[in-house]
């Protein structure tokens, strides 16, 4: 039989993802340093809440399935069928990502050589004379 953790209250379960040692540019970042980096995570499962929450109109704002990055110190790590998660508050999230098809900045258009978007990184292509 296999066991499912409900978290309590505004508490948060999450599963770690891997982390990306190999950036864009093909750097491949050494583990390990001095203070580790923010990690990332799927939630899988979000309690109810504070009771007072209600009262005010406050409400969770992490669902299931949300992307989410947390520091390294963040909540307590539990095992529960053998798959390491961690239970924090949500207020010990950092952020959750999320995938923008459009920048704000640039808003998708097509960059000038050399132009880059300091929000998305994009890039202009440099033209063949």
């Amino acid at each position: 039989m296999r066991n499912q953790l409900r978290p309590l209250f505004d508490r948060i379960v999450i599963k770690e993802l891997d982390p990306d040692r190999v950036r864009r540019s093909g750097l491949l970042v050494p583990a390990g340093s001095d203070e580790p980096p923010p990690q990332q995570g799927i939630v899988l499962a979000v309690g109810p809440g504070l009771d007072w929450w209600d009262h005010v109109g406050v409400r969770m704002p992490v669902n299931p399935g949300d992307h989410v990055v947390f520091p390294a110190s963040a909540g307590a790590w539990v095992e529960i069928d053998e798959e390491r998660l961690l239970v924090c508050r949500v207020g010990e999230l950092l952020g959750v990502l999320e995938q923008i098809e459009h920048c704000p900045a640039c808003q998708g258009r097509e960059l000038a050589a050399g132009e880059s978007c300091p929000v998305c990184g994009n890039e202009g292509s440099v033209a063949n004379p």
